[in-house]
Parts: C-alpha cells; structure tokens; sequence
C-alpha cells in the first residue's frame, strides 16, 4: 500500500485518474443518493476511499495504460 500512496503523491497524472476512477465507483456503490447529495458526501469520504483504494486504483491505471 506504501508503495501506492507513494506513486500517488507523486505522479499528479496519476493521482487525478485515480480520484477520478475512486469517485466513480464510490458513486456506483451509492445508487440511492441524488448527484447534489453525492458531492456533498464524497469530500467526507474522499480520503478514506483514496487510502483505502490505492493499490487498487494503481493497478487500474497501469493495465489502462497497458491496454492502450
């Protein structure tokens, strides 16, 4: 995970797609909630969800850019 958060604090390409790819699926995970309900509940999730999702948003990203 150290190694995640590491790349994510470096790369600013990165970080941005991974926060970008983490609120998509937080926002997948909350069907109920309305767009105007959602963004006010994502800035008090965002850092739970950022930490908790990085080596998983990592490996998202670097088999994104595989694929390509």
């Amino acid at each position: 995970m150290h190694e995640a958060r590491t790349a994510l604090n470096r790369d600013p390409e990165l970080r941005q797609w991974a926060d970008g790819w983490l609120k998509n699926k937080e926002r997948a995970a909350q069907p109920a909630m309305s767009d105007v309900e959602f963004e006010k509940h994502w800035p008090y999730v965002r850092p739970e969800r950022t930490h908790e999702g990085a080596i998983e948003a990592v490996a998202a990203y670097r088999q994104r850019a595989e694929e390509k």
